[in-house]
């Protein structure tokens, strides 16, 4: 099962604790997943389809419990890409469909006529419990979630620009969270990369055993990230000693070949003869050799003579 699954599934056991919340959540899942058909005589017919059954089986409990009104709840055919199934839920005239699309903010009335909104309607979403349960159901809508263990990507597919700019000013309304929006062929993106962020949102919509699971891959993958760069730095490292290493022999070679090593003072002998005998040792090892023992830039002044010495020749 994908994380975004998982996460779907937690998130559809969540219950709203009041009734504004509740009102919020449905309007946030009709708007983003619902379709409003034409039922005959001016009435309306509201079709939600969800490729997770748990927000449908959720979403059918939650308008019971709002609406007192018992959604028909089939099963069809999903995207034909994925062959997966899609769980419907139909609310017809019968069922107060034109009341719950007024009450969700989708159907409304300019100058005595009726229309159908583009956005998310701001007098559900003024205070902000009734924000994070309208940002729940946008995403058991139309959320998705990349595994952390691949990358940290969180989006919302909307619709229409409009409705993009609101979910994305949902999301903004939170603190130290920056949603963008990407244009898509037919559609819009809202999306999150940042992880903190998505962890934060995966907290306002109480996600929180998905948290954890996040966290452990997120943590996971800093350790080993660190390791990495500790390893890299290291081989980088041991380069650049071989490299030191390899001038610092050629320039004892030079002098052995021309002169001999006997030609040096004393102390540029001593530091030759180690190196010669410990040719991949660093600078760092080979002061703890010398007896007494010296400072590695002790060690490299001595090694700097020698190169002056060997350049002369």
């Amino acid at each position: 099962m994908s994380f975004s699954m998982e996460t779907k599934n937690e998130l559809a056991h969540v219950v709203p604790e009041k009734k504004c919340c509740m009102l919020a959540e449905i309007a946030g899942f009709i708007r983003m997943c619902g379709s409003i058909r034409l039922a005959g005589g001016g009435k309306f017919r509201i079709v939600t389809t969800t490729e997770n059954p748990a927000a449908a089986r959720h979403y059918k409990k939650l308008i019971k419990d709002y609406f007192g009104i018992d959604a028909a709840l089939e099963v069809g055919q999903g995207n034909t890409l994925k062959k997966g199934r899609a769980y419907i839920l139909t609310i017809g005239p019968e069922d107060l469909s034109e009341q719950i699309l007024r009450e969700t903010g989708i159907l409304m009335v300019k100058e005595g006529m009726n229309y159908i909104s583009d956005g998310i309607y701001d007098g559900l979403i003024r205070t902000k419990c009734c924000r994070k349960a309208c940002l729940r159901g946008i995403f058991l809508a139309s959320g998705t979630i990349t595994d952390p263990e691949k990358g940290y990507h969180l989006e919302f597919n909307c619709s229409s620009q409009i409705l993009a700019g609101d979910v994305k000013k949902l999301i903004n309304s939170f603190v130290d969270l920056h949603a963008k929006v990407s244009a898509r062929k037919k559609n819009y993106a809202v999306y999150v990369k940042e992880a903190e962020q998505i962890i934060d949102i995966l907290a306002i919509m109480g996600a929180h055993s998905q948290i954890f699971a996040f966290e452990d891959v997120r943590i996971t993958k800093e350790i080993r990230n660190k390791a990495n760069r500790i390893n890299n730095c290291d081989n980088a490292n041991i380069d650049k000693a071989l490299q030191a290493a390899e001038k610092q022999l050629g320039w004892i070679h030079k002098i052995q070949n021309t002169k001999g090593l006997r030609f040096l003072p004393d102390k540029l002998y001593d530091v030759a003869i180690l190196r010669l005998d410990n040719p991949e040792a660093t600078l760092q090892e080979l002061a703890d050799m010398m007896d007494p023992p010296m400072k590695k830039s002790g060690i490299n002044n001595r090694f700097r003579k020698i190169e002056e010495i060997a350049g002369k020749l």
